[in-house]
């Protein structure tokens, strides 16, 4: 799969400039209100009643700021934070010894957290409920059980499928939050504050140009800002203006509602080789020469959630919006609902 600079999913080449970017309490936080409202209200009523905050699952799709609440939480909570992953913890000894560290009061994150396996998850269940863990020790006819006693902490969960999660897990989460993808003025916002961060000159029309590319996600916005200030230091003045965002991002070959060459090159196999649809997924990704799971995980979910796919019992279907977007007369018989 060839590397698209719109991809969402965190790149090493994220990490340093999230952790630079990542703001640290809720009054830096733009975006997500009505999350962000409930969380500070919940937070509050913790610390007046002396108790941990309950345990918190967010999902919704990858780069929309779920690690930055969970930093937020723990800052706002005043303890500190613990972080790992599903796939890092591979036996339920992990999950353990990760337990038995935590310090009264702390935050555990646990990101993707969809991909512990059930073993593991087991030993969860108890932390969750009675802030206690069994460990077996030795083996065979020697083997004993220890109840070991926790701290109370706070757990945070995040999953960018919350329908792999099982109900026992997901049922133990007090707190239940998913992700919407941001509107181009609180990207526009988010680039302006970036850029301040950054030391870069930036003005409105600059940062909505790069906003409203962006597919409603923070961490690609970042992501353009970065590539957009290197050519806006080489090429020009240093200043991001709305032409300087445009050419860059033509270059980079984003277009104007944030589709790259793999995004179009979709598109425009199902309208020229298929009629416009249906065609049938495993179809298509053989025609685009593409992996199934790439082209029904990464590729996809934008183009179907900004109407630019129908997704149809019988297969998929190039929208109305996307005849527009190519400057394509659309055909006679369109479909425009499944």
């Amino acid at each position: 799969m060839e590397r698209r600079i719109i991809n969402t999913d965190l790149m090493e080449e994220d990490r340093a400039i999230d952790n630079s970017l990542r703001p640290r309490f809720f009054e830096d936080y733009i975006g997500q209100d009505k999350i962000k409202e409930t969380l500070k209200i919940y937070i509050e009523a913790a610390k007046n009643r002396g108790e941990t905050l309950d345990h918190v699952l967010f999902y919704g799709p990858p780069g929309l700021g779920k690690t930055t609440l969970a930093g937020i939480i723990a800052n706002e909570m005043g303890v500190n934070i613990k972080i790992t992953s599903g796939p890092a913890i591979e036996r339920p000894g992990d999950m353990a010894a990760i337990l038995n560290s935590v310090s009264p009061g702390d935050v555990l994150f646990v990101d993707e957290i969809h991909r512990l396996n059930r073993q593991v998850e087991e030993v969860l269940y108890p932390a969750m409920e009675d802030f206690a863990i069994d460990i077996l020790i030795g083996k065979g006819e020697s083997a004993r059980s220890i109840h070991l006693a926790l701290p109370k902490f706070t757990l945070i969960g995040a999953t960018t499928r919350a329908g792999m999660l099982t109900a026992p897990l997901r049922d133990r989460f007090g707190i239940v939050n998913r992700l919407e993808f941001y509107n181009a003025e609180e990207l526009k916002q988010i680039m302006i504050h970036s850029a301040a961060k950054l030391g870069v000159e930036i003005d409105e029309d600059g940062a909505a140009e790069i906003a409203r590319r962006s597919r409603g996600t923070p961490r690609l916005a970042n992501r353009l800002l970065k590539r957009v200030r290197d050519f806006a230091q080489v090429r020009h003045n240093g200043v991001i203006t709305r032409e300087i965002a445009d050419e860059t991002l033509r270059i980079l070959d984003v277009d104007a509602s944030g589709l790259d060459a793999s995004d179009r090159r979709v598109i425009m196999t199902v309208i020229e080789k298929f009629s416009g649809g249906p065609v049938g997924l495993d179809t298509l990704a053989a025609a685009i020469g593409e992996d199934v799971g790439t082209l029904e995980d990464v590729i996809e979910p934008y183009l179907i959630q900004n109407g630019f796919l129908i997704r149809t019992p019988r297969g998929r279907v190039a929208s109305e919006r996307a005849y527009r977007h190519f400057g394509i007369p659309v055909m006679d018989g369109f479909i425009t609902e499944e």
